[in-house]
């Protein structure tokens, strides 16, 4: 009989640049159910969040529970607005954001 020892599951992490941020990105692909650790850029803090969707690396994630209308805050900049409430966890991208990027009809 052969054994295989199990490897030790790694946490995902994630980084959070600004303190205000309502996202986080995850660094390297994740899969819904895996636990995040997010680091805040500088500090100490750390959050752990649980995936609620697969997400690509680099995508980002909510931090916390986001209403419909509410700002995207990335980098300390609102890069726009939540189209449909957001779960904490919640991968967050075009699907459920209306960005402010390329467009014409924003001031900037």
């Amino acid at each position: 009989m052969t054994q295989v020892a199990a490897e030790p599951q790694t946490m995902l992490r994630a980084l959070i640049v600004h303190p205000d941020d309502n996202v986080a990105n995850l660094i390297g692909p994740g899969q819904r159910g895996q636990r995040v650790q997010c680091v805040v850029e500088g500090q100490d803090q750390i959050e752990t969040i649980d995936l609620v969707d697969d997400l690509p690396s680099n995508h980002k994630l909510a931090r916390r529970d986001i209403e419909t209308g509410e700002p995207i805050v990335k980098y300390g900049l609102i890069i726009g607005k939540a189209s449909r409430p957001i779960r904490r966890g919640q991968h967050v991208h075009a699907h459920n954001i209306e960005s402010n990027r390329g467009r014409g009809d924003l001031k900037s």
